[in-house]
Protein backbone atom coordinates (compact mmCIF):
# COMPACT_ATOMS: atom_id res chain seq x y z
CA UNK A 1 0.00 0.00 0.00
CA UNK A 2 2.78 2.69 1.03
CA UNK A 3 4.68 1.69 -1.98
CA UNK A 4 1.82 2.79 -4.38
CA UNK A 5 1.46 5.87 -2.49
CA UNK A 6 4.61 6.71 -2.92
CA UNK A 7 5.10 6.10 -6.51
CA UNK A 8 1.95 7.80 -7.04
CA UNK A 9 3.10 10.74 -4.93
CA UNK A 10 6.39 11.00 -6.77
CA UNK A 11 5.23 11.01 -10.18
CA UNK A 12 2.62 13.79 -8.83
CA UNK A 13 5.38 15.63 -7.40
CA UNK A 14 7.55 15.33 -10.53
CA UNK A 15 5.12 16.18 -12.93
CA UNK A 16 4.37 19.22 -10.90
CA UNK A 17 7.94 19.87 -10.79
CA UNK A 18 8.51 19.56 -14.39
CA UNK A 19 5.17 21.96 -15.13
CA UNK A 20 6.74 24.73 -12.94
CA UNK A 21 10.15 24.34 -14.84
CA UNK A 22 7.91 24.28 -18.53
CA UNK A 23 6.22 27.79 -17.27
CA UNK A 24 9.45 29.29 -15.94
CA UNK A 25 11.22 28.54 -19.35
CA UNK A 26 8.01 30.37 -20.95
CA UNK A 27 8.05 33.01 -18.34
CA UNK A 28 4.99 32.58 -16.88
CA UNK A 29 4.77 35.10 -13.33
CA UNK A 30 4.02 32.17 -11.31
CA UNK A 31 6.55 29.58 -12.20
CA UNK A 32 9.18 30.38 -9.56
CA UNK A 33 6.59 29.39 -6.81
CA UNK A 34 5.00 26.37 -8.72
CA UNK A 35 8.64 24.95 -8.77
CA UNK A 36 9.28 25.95 -5.30
CA UNK A 37 6.02 24.46 -3.81
CA UNK A 38 7.08 21.06 -6.01
CA UNK A 39 10.44 20.69 -3.70
CA UNK A 40 9.17 21.64 -0.51
CA UNK A 41 5.94 19.29 -1.15
CA UNK A 42 8.88 16.35 -2.30
CA UNK A 43 11.07 17.50 1.31
CA UNK A 44 8.19 18.07 3.68
CA UNK A 45 5.68 15.19 2.38
CA UNK A 46 7.52 12.77 0.35
CA UNK A 47 10.63 12.30 2.49
CA UNK A 48 9.07 11.51 5.32
CA UNK A 49 6.38 9.03 3.79
CA UNK A 50 9.37 7.33 2.26
CA UNK A 51 11.28 7.45 5.40
CA UNK A 52 8.98 5.47 7.20
CA UNK A 53 7.80 3.38 4.67
CA UNK A 54 11.85 2.12 4.58
CA UNK A 55 12.12 1.92 8.57
CA UNK A 56 8.61 1.23 9.85
CA UNK A 57 9.58 -2.06 10.73
CA UNK A 58 13.46 -1.82 12.20
CA UNK A 59 14.63 -1.28 15.41
CA UNK A 60 16.31 2.34 16.67
CA UNK A 61 18.20 0.02 18.72
CA UNK A 62 20.39 -1.09 15.78
CA UNK A 63 21.12 1.82 14.78
CA UNK A 64 22.17 3.57 17.67
CA UNK A 65 26.05 3.86 19.16
CA UNK A 66 26.38 2.44 22.91
CA UNK A 67 29.68 1.45 24.55
CA UNK A 68 29.47 -2.23 23.07
CA UNK A 69 29.22 -0.96 19.52
CA UNK A 70 32.04 1.61 19.59
CA UNK A 71 33.98 -1.14 21.61
CA UNK A 72 33.61 -3.80 19.05
CA UNK A 73 34.89 -1.02 16.02
CA UNK A 74 37.61 -0.08 18.18
CA UNK A 75 38.52 -4.00 18.42
CA UNK A 76 38.02 -3.96 14.46
CA UNK A 77 40.33 -1.23 13.78
CA UNK A 78 43.59 -2.79 15.53
CA UNK A 79 43.46 -5.96 13.64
Amino acid sequence: MTKKLLRIVLAIDLLWLAAGLYMKYIEHPLAEKITGSAVLFLAFVLLPLFLYHRYKDKKAEDYMLNKEKIDRIIDNLKM
